[in-house]
């Protein structure tokens, strides 16, 4: 099971800590609320593991973010080239408006897979253990 608690991919999908998969990354769950989109506790309510591990370490996320916007990117424009039919233009319009909107959430992403990156999961990880 690729979700499943103890994966990186869980920890990304569910917004978790990469350590112990229990306390929460982001403050607010729901991505599209612009104002909070990239408020994140500092340290993790369950493990206490301090999620700003070192001055501007979520810089490298721009590369993340980068990766994933491409490939967004891309799928929009197959799309909605060999789907619908759409002309040049409308494409690269249909892509910038997919972006435009996507944007909260790949930034999340981006900073999840980055810190899943550098982190590993440990089961054993209890309260104040960093």
């Amino acid at each position: 099971m690729l979700f499943k608690k103890g994966t990186k991919l869980y920890s990304i999908f569910n917004n978790k800590c990469p350590k112990c998969n229990e306390g929460d990354f982001f403050v607010k769950p729901n991505s599209f609320r612009f104002r909070k989109v990239l408020k994140m506790y500092e340290n993790c309510s369950h493990c206490n593991f301090k999620y700003m591990m070192e001055p501007s370490f979520f810089y490298g996320a721009l590369y993340v973010n980068y990766a994933l916007t491409v490939g967004i990117g891309i799928i929009a424009f197959a799309i909605s080239m060999l789907v619908f039919e759409f002309s040049l233009n409308v494409s690269f319009g249909v892509i910038i408006g997919v972006l435009i909107l996507l944007t909260p959430l790949t930034i999340r992403l981006s900073r999840l897979i980055w810190i899943n990156i550098f982190v590993k999961y440990r089961k054993d990880s209890s309260a104040n253990i960093e």
